[in-house]
């Protein structure tokens, strides 16, 4: 079964999302996408690493989530992806996306489109459980800058597609779970 978790920055969804992967029953590995470039982001990774269990794999990928994914996905795992937010800011400033966006020119990102499309299309394929944790980025205003533009256009339309392949998807907001799609589970 593949989920979605969504909410806004520190909503509580990378607590659910660590909560469902415990209660799998399933051997559980960890698969973050953040790089840590800076200070601030090595303190965010460090309090992750410190609530979860020591038996818990963790592996990083920060461009090939797809290919990683076929490769680890197994009927006695979970994997828990945490988060295509920033897996999706990693392709458009690894590709061309942000540059053009920044240009203003139009969007011609192969690794983007690429990248995405094997996301969704892999999902659905995948033995075990796959727990995916994004950012909910649409609710403020329009960003100002084009690249912040991009990203919030491309997350929302990210979060749409990896939802209809998901079986359940669920919203946190404040620490609380409300069920989008699919059987609620208990936080």
């Amino acid at each position: 079964m593949n989920e979605l978790i969504i909410g806004g920055a520190r909503s509580g969804k990378s607590l659910l999302a660590e909560s469902r992967a415990r209660d799998a029953g399933l051997k559980v590995t960890y698969l973050a996408t953040a790089e840590v470039r800076d200070d601030e982001m090595a303190r965010r990774i460090a309090h992750h690493r410190a609530r979860r269990p020591a038996d818990w794999g963790c592996l990083v990928e920060t461009l090939h989530l797809a290919d990683r994914l076929r490769q680890l996905a197994a009927p006695d795992t979970c994997l828990l992806v945490d988060c295509l937010t920033l897996w999706l800011s990693n392709l458009l400033f690894a590709g061309d996306a942000a540059r053009q966006a920044e240009a203003g020119e139009a969007i011609a990102c192969p690794l983007l489109r690429d990248e995405t499309a094997a996301l969704v299309d892999t999902l659905p394929q995948l033995p075990g459980r796959i727990i995916l944790v994004s950012n909910e980025v649409g609710w403020g205003i329009v960003p100002m800058h084009p690249v912040s533009r991009l990203f919030a256009d491309e997350q929302g339309r990210l979060n749409q597609r990896v939802a209809a392949v998901c079986e359940q998807v669920t919203l946190v907001a404040a620490g609380l779970p409300l069920a989008l799609k699919g059987a609620p589970n208990p936080a």
